[in-house]
């Protein structure tokens, strides 16, 4: 899951960003809004967590910004403000959730896949294909109730396929799911991740190669859903 992480505290932001990425996201931690508008002109994100006070721009600007432009990533709000005026405000211009300061890291990720969830219009941590069953959560994989363990990346691909079993990933968008957008990408590692993930869930037919596109998730023995 990637996340912007907008927040100008040096030490804070390292810290999220940090212990985001420990807890399964990939965060691009800018500390500007000029940066973060930045960045999502040039990146996709799937989340977006929000500082107000911001050095060069307040970060509501930054948030109505993104409203005006068709933004619908969801903006989590992280303010010390708590007064319930400023946050009614907040929503109004399009917020999805807030937090306040101190937080704890841990209700911050649990924020954050429930909102991506709500988004991609799923409202449990478990997704399902047949047997096969991941959750977002917890990180456990599943295959006819029998664990199967997964690296990182592995875990990645086959979350952003099973999110929309049936149609077809192009490469670029899997790598995006798959990788850190600074990563050095080599021009097989796609290929190899989708392998390794064929020869542990133990039927290659999960995974089809759709020729010159890219790879879409389908139960063994069944069309295209």
């Amino acid at each position: 899951m990637h996340i912007l992480l907008v927040e100008d505290d040096a030490m804070l932001g390292q810290a999220v960003a940090l212990g985001l990425n420990d807890r399964g996201f990939n965060v691009a931690w800018v500390q500007t809004g000029a940066a973060a508008i930045s960045a999502l002109q040039h990146h996709a994100y799937q989340a977006m967590i929000l500082d107000l006070g911001l050095p060069d721009l307040e970060g509501s600007r930054v948030l109505i910004n993104c409203r005006k432009r068709g933004l619908r990533l969801p903006i989590l709000i992280l303010t010390a403000r708590d007064n319930s005026h400023e946050i009614v405000q907040q929503l109004d211009n399009g917020a999805d959730d807030y937090l306040t300061k101190p937080f704890d890291l841990n209700e911050l990720g649990a924020r954050l896949r429930a909102l991506i969830r709500r988004q991609q219009g799923h409202t449990s941590a478990t997704l399902s294909l047949g047997e096969l069953q991941l959750n977002t959560e917890t990180r456990v994989v599943q295959l006819q109730q029998q664990p199967i363990n997964l690296s990182r990346r592995e875990f990645e691909l086959l979350k952003a396929l099973i999110l929309q079993p049936g149609r077809v990933h192009s490469r670029d968008q899997l790598e995006a799911s798959v990788f850190d957008q600074d990563t050095d990408i080599e021009s097989n590692a796609l290929e190899v991740h989708v392998s390794n993930l064929r020869k542990k869930l133990g039927n290659k037919e999960w995974i089809e190669t759709i020729r010159g596109i890219g790879y879409r998730l389908k139960q063994p023995g069944q069309g295209a859903q």
